[in-house]
């Protein structure tokens, strides 16, 4: 169950890092509120892991997952750049997400 803590942390760090840009500097109410939801859900699901999962493992993947998310997301909701290099930094951190995921606990 660790796993599942730890990946739906990540997906609510996605949530609150975009609500976040959307709050237009905490001036807007509901995105503001989704932005406080999201973090104490992320925080509590990643404390979950933690019982469970090494700080080394849980963190980076932690970080990773909402990284590559909010990139996804720039690029698609707000049409940020597409850069080959960009792109590739992104396949990085994926790569480094599943091999963490693959390592020995």
């Amino acid at each position: 169950m660790a796993w599942v803590y730890l990946f739906v942390a990540g997906l609510f760090e996605i949530v609150w890092a975009v609500a976040l840009k959307y709050s237009e500097g905490f001036t807007r109410l509901w995105p503001v509120v989704i932005v406080v939801v999201a973090m104490a859900a992320s925080i509590l699901l990643l404390s979950a892991a933690l019982k469970v999962l090494p700080l080394g493992v849980a963190y980076p993947i932690w970080t990773g997952i909402g990284a590559v998310g909010t990139v996804i997301l720039g690029i698609l909701l707000f049409d940020e750049s597409r850069d080959l290099l960009k792109i590739l930094f992104i396949l990085m951190i994926i790569t480094g997400i599943v091999g963490l995921r693959l390592v020995k606990i």
